[in-house]
């Protein structure tokens, strides 16, 4: 159903050039973006479902539903931040990182150095008038502050131990649709901007630490501000990544959509971006696609 890039043939071209193409989806694939009216839902958790504009990235207070004028004329807003659109979110390339068999967890962190992110998902389902969609699996992963990913230590060229677990897993969204997991800031590597990996499952039946069958519904990728993203790159243990930095402008797979396309809105935890940050989105998947 999806397209995943050759894993060895991804290691070959690791020291070379950045390869647009080999990360794109096709193209009617991956801005499968459908706008669709139904009932009204209220926001949970003050997340806006994503609309017809994009919420601000960035912000030092809670994050705030869209008001812009693009996304008012074209849907019924109301005081309690209400919508009765959204779009489905960009449907992109899993990578060539991908591991089944996930581990079910809040923190995916283990021993992993870096600026905590606090991640808050609501999943809405578009088949059914974005209503949240509930006991959905959300799972993450992501490169570390060296840019390596777990069970594939060594292709962004830095040594250190593998077990094929750091910074993957993934929770259950509840009856509002939300998940809460938390990690690290990813670092970057050869050919990519900084972004995080997403898959949403449905029907998967959980065992004591991990989840067997479902039906993976939605492959997506989470991107984070610029401005910021430089500023956590500076520090340590990201400054000891001497590979090579693709801006998000110039990435192969972020298409300056907004949250549709996966930007994070971004909340500070503290007074410095060492602090770390809260990051939401709303997930807009087709249960029956």
């Amino acid at each position: 159903m999806f397209m995943t890039e050759n894993q060895a043939q991804h290691e070959q071209n690791e020291n070379d050039a950045p390869q647009p193409a080999s990360h794109r989806r096709d193209k009617s694939v991956q801005r499968r973006r459908v706008l669709i009216g139904g009932g009204t839902m209220a926001v949970a958790g003050g997340l806006a479902v994503a609309g017809l504009a994009s919420a601000d990235p960035v912000t030092n207070s809670e994050t705030k539903a869209d008001t812009s004028s693009s996304a008012t004329t074209s849907a019924t807003s109301s005081s309690t931040a209400a919508s009765s659109v959204c779009t489905l979110n960009a449907e992109v390339t899993e990578g060539p990182y991908s591991l089944d068999g996930a581990l079910v967890r809040e923190d995916i962190r283990e021993d992993k150095e870096g600026v905590e992110v606090q991640y808050t998902f609501t999943v809405v389902d578009q088949a059914n008038d974005c209503q949240p969609l509930a006991d959905a699996l959300v799972e993450l992963w992501h490169a570390d502050a060296l840019g390596e990913y777990s069970g594939f230590v060594g292709g962004n060229h830095h040594e250190e131990e593998d077990n094929g677990t750091f910074l993957r897993g993934g929770q259950l969204t509840d009856s509002d649709g939300q998940v809460h997991i938390t990690s690290i800031w990813p670092g970057h590597y050869v050919s990519r901007a900084v972004h995080v990996h997403m898959r949403v499952h449905t029907d998967v039946t959980l065992t004591d630490d991990s989840y067997t069958g479902g039906e993976v519904i939605h492959t997506g990728q989470l991107f984070f501000d610029a401005d910021l993203n430089a500023e956590i790159q500076a520090l340590s243990p990201y400054s000891d990544n001497t590979t090579k930095e693709t801006q998000l402008d110039d990435d192969s797979i972020y298409d300056d959509g907004g949250a549709s396309s996966g930007l994070l809105t971004l909340t500070a935890l503290g007074s410095s971006a060492s602090d770390g940050y809260k990051a939401t989105l709303t997930v807009g998947v087709d249960s029956s696609s």
